[in-house]
């Protein structure tokens, strides 16, 4: 909304109890005191006669309707439906109208309601690209999120009171965004309110123009403290990028051109950056790399598909994390299943490769050898007890039963030579089954190469660690490339993950070897070792079903590359 006339919107927001509705139409009492024009909407709403009202009832008391029962899912769809009703039909009418809303839940609620009960992610996020869609170019002035302290808090009220607070800091890049603490008297986080609504000048799209610095932070205001002046949200200062944190965001774009440049056939060079010629690098994507390409097609989804079995597969190629050693056993054994695994066999097989002067593990990780404690003198033989055991634990089990990310990685971290970076990669590879089924936005370590590679890019982490540095680059990936100018093609709609920030961070540690030698590391490496060797054939690349895009990149990589073909 470009229209001068227009009125402002301010959000108030938090879990149920937390007084965010009491303080809407006393905030609102306020601004009609001021002589400002000023309405009070609140989703999903209780006025009669809308669809807020009916939702409501499907809400609370879904059988006075002739309702049994209802999912998650449903009920968070209900909600959207009836907050796109109020928007279209009655909050944007009277913006336009130069009327100032005072708004009782946003989005926001969906999402963390949603999230807290079990919504899957993806359906969530389809359901909030509904709802901004019917918001068009309008941004609140100001979001105000209310906490107040609950003397005997239940687990529901702690998951919700956690993803407010990680929404709130993402969304803080986006929207000015304040947290009101009302454990004092209501008139405080009132004082709070209004305080924060006068100060500054405003837009004439309706925003609060901001009155402080907030980058890399979210500043939070909270009532009852002696100082009214504002903190930031992390546990220090914001983070200091340096130059490399420009040369992290280029990187990656160049990187996804040529995959998707590779996709459709092109013939070399796909690039005329002469380190990306030289040097060889991972892609933007860690699934769309050639060893996790071959996991995903040749060894996850091709095979006995229970959890014992599947576990046995990935765990067997990736702690070797070799194809031509999953290959040249495959060759030996036929199909590769813990039903009828044997020790001896796979040891034979390994052993007499070694012999030939055979490498059967991969360079890109290094692998712990366990020792003289492990009791084999040959790794590869330390690593098959290993993965014996785990699945005679009933490792892929528990695994499976897991309720997080984090807690399927320390499953794995508890296991002799699995430290944090491999645990990281491993429980990564299982979740690229159906085995798991984690967001890759949940949970993330940053490995050696990963801590190098953030401590190039800022001069300061803020007081953050490497992990909250990973996810606040995450968060912030369409802002960056926007910033920069950057035309960046995800991965058919899938945006960067933490795995991937992570894997980048990594890898912007090498190309900043060659691109900016004077800005030292960690490590103090000054080399890329491994040089890029071109291979001419286009990829098709696959990804695990559940993500939803094979079919869509099918049809698109069968037409280009077809057109490239004739075209050659």
């Amino acid at each position: 909304m470009t229209n001068t006339t227009c009125g402002r919107l301010f959000v108030l927001e938090g879990t149920d109890g937390s007084g965010k509705t009491s303080l809407s139409v006393a905030f609102a009492e306020h601004l009609r005191s001021q002589d400002t024009r000023c309405e009070v909407f609140a989703f999903p709403g209780l006025e009669q006669g809308t669809l807020g009202n009916l939702i409501h009832q499907l809400h609370h008391d879904p059988k006075s309707l002739g309702v049994n029962s209802l999912t998650p899912t449903s009920l968070q769809l209900l909600h959207v439906a009836a907050h796109a009703d109020a928007i279209e039909s009655r909050i944007i009418p009277v913006l336009k109208s130069g009327v100032t809303v005072v708004l009782d839940r946003f989005w926001w609620s969906t999402w963390v309601y949603g999230k807290a009960y079990g919504v899957h992610e993806n359906s969530l996020k389809a359901m909030i690209r509904a709802e901004r869609i019917a918001w068009r170019s309008i941004k609140p002035a100001a979001i105000f999120l209310i906490s107040r302290d609950v003397s005997q808090s239940s687990g529901t009220h702690i998951r919700l009171t956690a993803e407010y607070t990680k929404l709130a800091e993402r969304e803080a890049r986006r929207t000015h965004v304040y947290h009101i603490g009302n454990n004092a008297a209501a008139d405080e986080a009132l004082a709070r309110i209004v305080s924060i609504s006068s100060a500054g000048s405003h837009s004439s799209n309706g925003s609060l123009l901001p009155s402080m610095d907030s980058q890399l932070g979210l500043r939070l205001i909270e009532s009852g403290r002696r100082s009214a002046s504002p903190h930031v949200f992390s546990k220090m200062t914001p983070a200091k990028p340096t130059i490399i944190f420009d040369t992290y965001w280029e990187f990656a774009a160049k990187r996804q051109e040529i995959f998707f440049k590779r996709v459709a056939g092109e013939h070399p060079p796909w690039t005329d950056d002469q380190i990306l010629l030289e040097y060889k690098f991972t892609n933007a994507y860690r699934a769309s790399d050639r060893v996790s390409q071959y996991l995903i097609k040749h060894v996850i989804y091709d095979g006995d598909p229970s959890p014992s079995e599947i576990f046995f597969r990935i765990l067997l190629f990736k702690l070797f994390n070799r194809i031509e050693t999953w290959q040249l056993l495959e060759a030996e054994v036929g199909t590769i299943r813990f039903s009828d695994y044997s020790f001896e066999r796979y040891d034979t097989i390994l052993s007499r490769a070694l012999s030939n002067g055979d490498r059967i593990y991969s360079g890109a990780y290094i692998m712990p050898s366990g020792g003289k404690s492990s009791g084999s003198n040959k790794k590869h033989k330390m690593h098959l007890r290993l993965l014996e055991q785990m699945v005679r634990d009933d490792l892929p089990l528990r695994l499976s039963e897991s309720s997080s990310m984090r807690h399927a990685f320390e499953l794995m971290r508890s296991y002799p030579t699995i430290g944090d970076f491999l645990g990281y990669q491993y429980v990564t590879d299982l979740n690229y089954s159906n085995l798991t089924n984690f967001s890759e936005m949940d949970f993330a370590i940053a490995g050696p190469g990963a801590r190098d590679g953030i401590r190039k890019c800022f001069a300061s982490l803020g007081g953050l660690n490497e992990t909250e540095i990973i996810k606040l680059v995450a968060d912030r990936q369409e802002l960056e490339f926007e910033r920069l100018g950057l035309d960046f093609k995800s991965l058919w709609g899938r945006p960067l993950q933490l795995i991937d920030c992570q894997n980048l961070f990594c890898e912007v540690d090498k190309y900043a070897r060659v691109e900016h030698p004077e800005i030292i590391g960690i490590t103090g490496r000054a080399r890329i070792k491994q040089r890029f060797r071109m291979h001419h054939n286009p990829i098709v690349p696959w990804y695990p079903p559940k993500w939803g895009l094979n079919e869509r990149i099918s049809n698109e990589v069968l037409n280009v590359q077809s057109v490239s073909g004739a075209n050659s």
